[in-house]
């Protein structure tokens, strides 16, 4: 079992830049394949991106490709989330989430753990 912590959200200026966090608890950590998700309030949890246990492989959602980026510590037991450009658009509360495999990575339902997330708030 593994207990996951967003940090580093905020309000924000379009075309700024914000690098989230999540650190996980346990000693398993490089044992997850961990996502990030996003909910704007009245929508549904929205893939942004994932990244397997080793950091060698990454998928990102068509809509933040070339302005997000995913990595990951093992060492420090934790995955970020650097995101430039901001806009408008991404204003919503960031979830970092684990799972074991790396199929289904854009879909909710396929990760066992999740944080509780942190607030991000893009202003035009």
């Amino acid at each position: 079992q593994v207990q996951l912590l967003e940090s580093g959200g905020g309000l924000v200026q379009a075309g700024d830049s914000l690098r989230v966090a999540c650190a996980a608890s346990g000693r398993t950590f490089s044992t997850y394949v961990m996502g990030w998700f996003r909910q704007a309030p009245g929508k549904e949890r929205e893939f942004v991106a994932a990244i397997s246990w080793s950091g060698s492989r990454v998928n990102y959602a068509d809509s933040v490709k070339g302005r997000i980026t995913i990595s990951r510590d093992n060492a420090k037991n934790t995955v970020y989330l650097q995101m430039n450009n901001l806009k408008p658009e991404d204003t919503a509360v960031y979830y970092c989430a684990a799972k074991s495999t790396l199929l289904e990575l854009s879909i909710p339902r396929e990760y066992a753990y999740w944080g509780q997330g942190t607030q991000v708030t893009v202003s035009s």
